[in-house]
């Protein structure tokens, strides 16, 4: 019988031997392509600097003078800014859309992160399968969504599970993380999923403790709390907080009744990470929302059984009564109204039904067209002063609550403007933020937020995911009226060193990748703007470490050595020049590039002190590299340290 150790390991299919690796690269410099000219903004927050940027087989190998160097390719970067590409961690992509994803690289997004809100199948090895051989125009990874898990156990019905339920979805959870999860997702304010109690939810997702994963949910907001934003943020960090995992207040926001609240709201965030439940959130730059048009308005006891059995009690006088006030509660407590809903379906603002119908109940009105068809709706929720302290908030990433989609197919402006508009709008013109902190609000941030090591900043040894946009022009053209405009100003995007966008028109390169998060790359706080320092040294039967990477804050790199020796495979593998260090309690990553065996290639080192996988709470070492080359190895215990430590 395997040990509970090497059953793990087994598990995770993360003990690997070396693999052989593609034709060396040549003695001679030689690029793929090399960026001159811009103004380097690396994502980490620090200031923009003018450099160039090298790229081979679809990763950065230097940043910096280049003058001198030769490539295959050159893109002239002069006048412009040169970015990581935007990673969005809260994406409604559509299947065909990814195959162009016009819509998203012409705002610099590189990156979709799939099955927000709960949402998705409950099997994510078939569904990233399916994207992968249609071809992807950016990469892609993916959420397990706790909505469709509880959905596919309990079914449409309001009631409560039973401890073989609550197992199966247990078992629904870890077979999505040991497909490539990036988190947890949930949208506790839709249907089923609203029918779980907090300690429900907990029982279920606190299968995800050792995978150090992150827990984005869209708040709910009950009748019960008076709609209350306040209330469903403190229920998304205590789930989160109790079951291990990193809160994430997804598409954060102050609604209706409770306008005006964002400081309230961000400084339970901050007590939160100040107790140890490190908090992030994130937001898009709109003050109106989309959903379901029967979604967050009729009452969950109207929806419970799904839509036939919703009909059925529409059609009932006494229950249609109360669903009439019950659903002209919500409005008012969370849009303001009938004038704060767009019914995108019919094509008609509410206000124009009621006028249609006759009426002078908004509630009997959206019962009407609920009659008619469901559809979906624009949700009128906020102000500005609010959406400005989200987006400024330290923690909080920008991510569009959007997708790719197929050309022209959409019915919010956040499908084609959010990250322009928060860069031409709320940097250029308001002074907001500036160039650099929104750049790492989309970049790096996020990028830690789900637990990606190799994308999310320029630095030797990154995947070459890249934005190039003019700081004088970039801008959202899309509105309300015209939700299909697209945006100005991003010149250039590259996904994993191909030219996915030149000259602001897609090139139909289908460079995309399927993202697998593994169990060694945790949701954490990013750690760019900090002193650190990894080192760890041993000479074990099996394995030789020499390691002592550190790295200052505001660094353009990180600096030290790297070199190993694998006695079972005799590969030996040392860093020539590291490029990003990022730390958390007890973990380190660094990319760089350098040599495995004979062979010159970016890669990423990943040390844990006490892997939360393992029985035993052995060190590991985890070497990540190009053509799909892993390597993980167990170490003596507490071989690595880390600094800072918490």
């Amino acid at each position: 019988m395997q040990s509970g150790h090497s059953r793990q390991w087994a598990v995770l299919g993360v003990l690997l031997a070396a693999t052989t690796l593609t034709q060396a690269q040549t003695t001679t410099t030689q690029y793929d392509l090399i960026i001159r000219g811009g103004t380097v903004i690396d994502g980490s927050g620090s200031p923009g600097v003018a450099a160039d940027v090298a790229i081979v087989r679809g990763h950065i190998a230097r940043v910096g003078a280049l003058a001198g160097q030769k490539a295959a390719a050159e893109i002239d970067a002069t006048g412009l800014y040169v970015t990581p590409g935007f990673v969005n961690i809260h994406s409604h992509a559509t299947p065909e859309g990814l195959q162009r994803a016009e819509n998203m690289l012409a705002q610099g997004v590189t990156t979709e992160i799939i099955n927000a809100d709960g949402g998705g199948p409950t099997d994510l090895d078939n569904q990233l399968h399916r994207l992968r051989i249609a071809g992807l125009a950016v990469n892609v990874g993916a959420n397990i969504g706790f909505n469709a898990i509880w959905a596919s156990v309990m079914g449409p019905n309001d009631r409560r599970p039973t401890p073989e339920d609550v197992q199966k979805m247990r078992s629904l959870v870890l077979r999505g993380l040991e497909q490539g999860a990036y988190g947890v997702s949930a949208g506790l304010d839709y249907k089923p999923g609203y029918y779980a109690s907090a300690e429900e939810v907990g029982r279920v997702v606190d299968v995800a403790r050792p995978w150090r994963t992150s827990f984005p949910n869209h708040d709910r907001l009950t009748p019960e709390s008076n709609y209350s934003s306040r209330v469903g943020v403190a229920e998304t960090i205590a789930i989160a907080g109790r079951s291990g995992l990193v809160p994430i207040v997804t598409h954060m926001k102050a609604q209706g009744r409770e306008q005006g609240s964002a400081p309230a709201l961000l400084k339970m965030m901050d007590e939160a990470t100040a107790k140890g439940t490190y908090t992030a959130a994130d937001v898009y730059p709109y003050l109106a929302g989309q959903s379901g048009l029967a979604a967050l308005m009729i009452p969950g006891w109207a929806l419970d059984g799904g839509r036939d059995a919703m009909l059925e009690r529409f059609a009932n006088p006494e229950d249609r009564a109360r669903i009439v006030k019950d659903a002209e509660s919500a409005m008012q407590a969370r849009f303001g109204g009938p004038e704060g809903v767009y019914a995108t379906g019919h094509k008609k603002e509410l206000v124009d039904a009621m006028k249609e119908f006759g009426v002078t109940s908004p509630g009997e009105a959206l019962v009407r067209l609920l009659e008619q068809q469901d559809g979906g709706a624009i949700l009128r929720f906020g102000v500005e002063s609010d959406l400005v302290a989200f987006l400024t908030h330290p923690s909080t990433s920008v991510a569009c609550d959007c997708g790719a989609v197929v050309p022209g197919n959409a019915s919010h402006p956040r499908f084609y403007g959010s990250f322009p508009r928060v860069l031409g709008r709320y940097v250029r013109e308001q002074k907001s933020l500036t160039w650099e902190e929104a750049i790492r609000k989309m970049t790096s941030l996020p990028a830690a937020t789900i637990g990606l090591v190799n994308r999310g900043v320029i630095a030797t040894g990154m995947a070459a995911d890249i934005a190039i946009f003019d700081p004088a022009t970039v801008i959202d053209r899309a509105t309300f009226e015209a939700p299909t405009a697209m945006p100005e100003g991003v010149r250039h995007v590259l996904v994993n060193g191909k030219v996915a966008w030149r000259d602001g028109a897609p090139t139909g390169d289908r460079s995309g990748a399927v993202l697998l998060r593994g169990p060694h790359e945790p949701s954490r706080a990013a750690s760019t703007g900090i002193e650190r320092k990894v080192s760890g040294r041993t000479q074990a039967s099996e394995v030789d470490v020499n390691l002592s990477i550190e790295q200052a804050p505001g660094g353009r790199g990180a600096r030290g050595r790297f070199r190993f020796l694998d006695r079972t495979s005799k590969t030996t593998i040392e860093m020539v020049e590291p490029g990003l260090l990022q730390v958390a309690p007890g973990w380190a990553a660094v990319t760089g590039r350098g040599k495995i065996g004979n062979d010159e290639r970016a890669f990423t080192v990943i040390v844990e002190r006490a892997d939360p996988l393992d029985e035993r709470g052995s060190s590991t070492i985890t070497i990540l590299g190009e053509d799909g080359y892993q390597l993980n190895r167990i170490v003596p215990v507490n071989t690595f340290r880390v600094s800072p430590s918490r």
